[in-house]
C-alpha cells in the first residue's frame, strides 16, 4: 500500500502543477474543465486553484492511510480514503463524455489510474 499511495500522490503532484499552469494562464485549457478554452476564463482559473489544494488534502489522506504520516485519528483515513476513490471513479464518466478529445484522451486514462491508485489505498 505505501507504493501506491506513493505513486497516487506522484500523480497528484502532476496534476496539481498542470492546475498551476491553467491557473497562471498557459494555453493548456483544451484538456481540462470541458476543453472549450485554450487559455481559461478567470472563474476557471480559480476553479483550477481550488483543485491544486484538494490535491493536497487527498494526498495528506492517501500518505495518512498508508501508515507514512500520521495526522488523521483512527479510521477517519480509512473512510475518508474510500470516498475519495469513489470521487476518483465518478470523474471517469465526465472526462469520457467530454466534447474535448484532447481532455478525453489525456484525462480518461489519468482518472482511471486515479480510481485505481485510490482503490489499493484505501483497501489497506
Amino acid at each position: 500500500m505505501p507504493l501506491a499511495a506513493i505513486a497516487l500522490v506522484v500523480l497528484l503532484a502532476i496534476l496539481a502543477a498542470f492546475q498551476v499552469a491553467l491557473a497562471l494562464g498557459a494555453p493548456l485549457g483544451r484538456f481540462a474543465w470541458g476543453g472549450r478554452h485554450e487559455v481559461l476564463p478567470l472563474p476557471l482559473r480559480l476553479g483550477s486553484a481550488v483543485s491544486i489544494v484538494v490535491y493536497a488534502v487527498i494526498a495528506v489522506i492517501a500518505l495518512d492511510r498508508a501508515e507514512l504520516i500520521d495526522v488523521l485519528a483512527g479510521p477517519v483515513a480509512r473512510i475518508v480514503m474510500w470516498i475519495v476513490a469513489g470521487y476518483f471513479a465518478l470523474s471517469i464518466a465526465p472526462n469520457a463524455l467530454s466534447r474535448s478529445r484532447s481532455e478525453r484522451n489525456a484525462m480518461v486514462p489519468v482518472s482511471i489510474a486515479l480510481t485505481a491508485l485510490a482503490l489499493l489505498v484505501a483497501i489497506g
